[in-house]
C-alpha cells in the first residue's frame, strides 16, 4: 500500500504507484479537471508522474505559482510546435519562461514579420484548441542527438552533446512537435487558452555576439482572460510612460549614435539632473556624510588588488598612457579606501562616512542597452560608511530610516526590503557572518521593516540588503543597497587604531540610495507619466499674454517669480492662447499664468493648474504662496 499525504495533513491509501492525476480524480473531478501538474516532497512534476512509495503531494492548479509557471513553460512549446508548423525550415533552439511570459529562438532564413507573429498566434489558438494531450519520454543522450539531427534540429542536437554522455534527456511530445525539455508540462494543450505574442527581437546563439544572430519571439500567458488582459493594459499604460518617448516629447535627453549608451542632457534634463543631485547632496549634508570625488582613470594595479581586474575585467574601459595601463573607474569604493588612507584613523573617527556623485563607466553589451535606465556612463549617489562590526546595526537602522525619507519625498511609499545571505563560495569565519547577517537583520527589525531572506545570494565577502520600490504601475525597481564588506579594506590595507592601541580593520559598508541617478530619474519620469511634482519640474510655471498690450506686466511678473527661485518660462509670442495653453499643457508644466486685460488692470494672475484645472484669478502673492508650498512639501501641483 502507498500513502499519500496532502497539504491539509490528510491521507490517501492506495494498493500500488499512482499518479498525480489518478490522485486528483480520487479527490474529485473538478480537481482532476484542473490540475495541471503536482509537487510530490516539494518537486513539481507532470500529473502523469507516477509515485512508487509514501509521498507528499500537492495538486498544482492555474491558481498556483507554479501552475502559472507551467502555463509558461508550456506556452513556450506551444509557441514552437506553431512555428514549425506554419515555417518548417526553421529550427528551434531555447524557450524558458521569464518574468510575465517566455520567448522562443528560433533559426529562420529571413527575419519574421508581424503578419507573422500573428499568424503564429492564431496557429497556437488553434492548435490549442486540439487539446493534444502532451506526453514525456526518456532518451539515451546520444540516441537523443541522433534523432535531433535527424530531424534537422542542429541547435537541439548541440544542446544536448553538451550534456554529460551517461545522461538521459527527456522529451516531451504534442501532436506531431517534439522537443528536448525537462518539463514538467500541463497534460494537454487545451490548458493553453489566455496567451498572446508580443514581439520578435534579435538574439545571439547561446548569448555569445560571436555566433549567429537568432529571432527572438516574446509572448505573454497567465491563467485567465482577465489577467492578461489587465496585464496587457498595463503594457499600454507603461508604453505611454516609456522614459525615452517622454524624454523626446518633453525636450529632456537623447541618446546618440555617436557615443552609445552614453546620455546627452539638454537643458530641461539637466535641470531635472540637478534637482534630484542637489536634494541628495543635502541628503549627505544633513546627515553626516562627507562629500569627496576621486579621479575617473586609475591603474590597473589598484583593481588588481581589488579583485576587479580578475572578475570585471571584460565590463571595464581601458586605456594607456606612457606604458602604464589605466581603466575607467566601474565603480567609487576603491578611491573611498584611498581617500580614507590618508592619514591615521582612530576608532574615535568612525563611523566615517563619505559620498560622491561618482561619474562611473562599464562596457555593457550593447543589446542590453536601455534609454538612460541601461547605460554605459552614469553617475551613483554612492556612499561608503568605514565602521567597526558593533556599529554595523546602527549604521542600518540609520541608512533604512534616511532611504525610507528620501524615497517618500520622491513619491514613492511602497519598499521591498530582501536581505541575501552567505554564498556557497565566500570568504571569511562562519562568526562573522553569523554577525553581519544578525546586524543586517535586526537593524531592519529594528527600523519595522518586514523583510525576506534570499539565501546565497550574498557577495563572497558580505551580506547586503537590496531595497526596492514600486511603482504606479506596479513595477519593482531595485535601487537602494546597503553591503558590508569587510574584504576590500583588507586588499587595501585599510585600518584604525583601537581604544586598545592595536591596528583593526574597519568594516566598509557600501550603500546608495538611489543608484544610478539616470536610471533614477528614468524611473522618476515613467512613474509621473512625465508630470513631475513642481519641486522637480524643470519649468514650474509658464506666464502668458493674451496680446501685445499685457506684455510689461507679464515680463514683471515672470521677473518677480523668478526672484523668489522659480523656473519661469515667458511666453510673449504672438499666437492664440489657446494654442500657447494646449502647447504648454503637453509640456506636463505644473501651472499656466494667463493674462489679459482683466488681470492686468486688478494686478492679479489667472492660474491653471496641470490637468486643466482652472483656479481663476488670485494675487500674485496668493499663487507664489501656493507654488512654493508645493515645492516645500514636495508635493504634486
Amino acid at each position: 500500500m502507498i500513502n499519500i499525504t496532502l497539504p491539509d495533513g490528510s491521507k490517501r491509501e492506495f494498493p500500488g504507484p499512482v499518479t498525480v492525476a489518478e490522485v486528483a480524480a480520487s479527490i474529485g473531478a473538478g480537481l482532476a479537471k484542473a490540475a495541471l501538474a503536482g509537487k510530490v516532497d516539494g518537486k513539481v512534476v507532470d500529473t502523469s508522474f507516477q509515485m512508487q512509495a509514501d509521498s507528499a503531494l500537492s495538486i498544482i492548479t492555474a491558481k498556483d505559482a507554479d501552475g502559472l509557471e507551467v502555463i509558461r513553460h508550456s506556452t513556450a512549446h506551444l509557441l514552437a510546435y506553431a512555428v514549425k508548423e506554419l515555417f518548417p525550415d526553421a529550427q528551434v533552439t531555447i524557450g524558458p519562461v521569464i518574468e510575465h511570459g517566455f520567448f522562443y529562438d528560433f533559426s529562420y532564413k529571413r527575419p519574421f514579420t508581424p503578419e507573422d507573429l500573428t499568424a503564429i498566434e492564431k496557429k497556437m489558438t488553434q492548435l490549442a484548441a486540439l487539446d493534444e494531450p502532451v506526453s514525456r519520454r526518456v532518451l539515451p543522450r546520444d540516441e537523443a542527438v541522433a534523432y535531433f539531427k535527424s530531424l534537422g534540429e542542429h541547435y537541439k542536437a548541440e544542446i544536448i552533446e553538451s550534456i554529460p554522455a551517461d545522461q538521459d534527456v527527456s522529451l516531451y511530445r504534442e501532436g506531431k512537435f517534439e522537443d528536448l525539455c525537462r518539463g514538467p508540462h500541463v497534460p494537454s494543450t487545451g490548458k493553453l487558452k489566455h496567451f498572446k505574442l508580443m514581439k520578435v527581437a534579435g538574439a545571439y546563439w547561446r548569448g555569445d555576439h560571436k555566433n549567429e544572430m537568432l529571432q527572438r519571439i516574446y509572448g505573454t500567458a497567465w491563467a485567465t482572460k482577465d489577467e492578461l488582459q489587465q496585464h496587457l493594459t498595463m503594457l499600454e499604460e507603461a508604453e505611454k510612460r516609456d522614459h525615452r518617448k517622454l524624454g523626446r516629447e518633453l525636450d529632456l535627453f537623447h541618446i546618440d549614435e555617436h557615443s552609445p549608451g552614453t546620455v546627452f542632457w539638454h537643458p530641461k534634463g539637466w535641470t531635472l539632473w540637478q534637482g534630484v543631485e542637489q536634494y541628495m547632496r543635502k541628503v549627505y549634508q544633513d546627515n553626516g556624510y562627507q562629500e569627496v570625488k576621486g579621479p575617473q582613470i586609475i591603474d590597473k594595479s589598484l583593481w588588481e588588488k581589488t579583485g576587479h581586474w580578475d572578475k570585471y575585467r571584460e565590463n571595464m574601459f581601458t586605456t594607456e598612457s606612457e606604458k602604464r595601463d589605466y581603466a575607467l573607474k566601474p565603480m567609487n569604493c576603491p578611491g573611498h579606501i584611498l581617500i580614507y588612507k590618508q592619514g591615521l584613523k582612530s576608532y574615535r573617527d568612525l563611523p566615517l562616512r563619505f559620498g560622491e556623485f561618482g561619474a562611473c563607466h562599464r562596457n555593457e553589451p550593447s543589446g542590453g542597452l536601455h534609454g538612460i535606465m541601461r547605460v554605459r556612463a552614469f553617475t551613483q549617489d554612492d556612499g561608503h560608511i568605514f565602521c567597526t562590526e558593533d556599529q554595523i546595526q546602527g549604521e542600518v537602522i540609520a541608512f533604512t530610516t534616511l532611504l525610507q525619507k528620501v524615497y517618500k519625498d520622491f513619491g514613492f511609499t511602497n519598499i521591498i526590503y530582501k536581505l541575501s545571505t552567505r554564498p556557497e563560495k565566500r570568504i571569511g569565519t562562519e562568526e562573522s557572518w553569523d554577525r553581519a547577517e544578525a546586524a543586517l537583520a535586526e537593524g531592519l527589525r529594528a527600523s519595522g521593516c518586514d523583510f525576506e531572506y534570499l539565501p546565497g545570494e550574498g557577495a563572497f565577502y558580505g551580506p547586503k540588503i537590496e531595497y526596492t520600490l514600486k511603482d504606479a504601475l506596479g513595477r519593482p525597481w531595485q535601487c537602494g543597497t546597503i553591503q558590508v564588506d569587510p574584504n576590500m579594506p583588507e586588499r587595501l590595507d585599510a585600518d584604525f587604531v583601537g581604544e586598545d592601541g592595536a591596528r583593526h580593520r574597519p568594516i566598509m559598508l557600501h550603500r546608495a540610495i538611489v543608484g544610478s541617478l539616470e536610471r533614477f530619474i528614468g524611473i522618476l519620469i515613467e512613474e509621473s507619466a512625465g508630470a513631475l511634482p513642481a519641486w522637480l519640474a524643470p519649468v514650474q510655471v509658464a506666464v502668458l499674454n493674451i496680446t501685445d498690450a499685457q506684455a510689461d506686466y507679464c515680463r514683471s511678473v515672470a521677473k518677480t517669480l523668478q526672484n523668489q527661485g522659480l523656473r519661469v518660462n515667458l511666453d510673449l509670442r504672438n499666437e492664440k492662447i489657446t494654442y500657447k495653453i494646449r502647447e504648454h499643457s503637453m509640456q506636463k508644466l505644473p501651472y499656466l499664468i494667463v493674462i489679459g486685460d482683466k488681470e492686468m488692470a486688478a494686478g492679479a494672475v489667472a492660474v491653471r493648474a496641470r490637468g486643466g484645472q482652472d483656479l481663476g484669478a488670485m494675487p500674485l502673492e496668493a499663487f507664489i504662496q501656493r507654488i512654493t508650498s508645493d515645492i516645500a512639501n514636495k508635493s504634486a501641483a
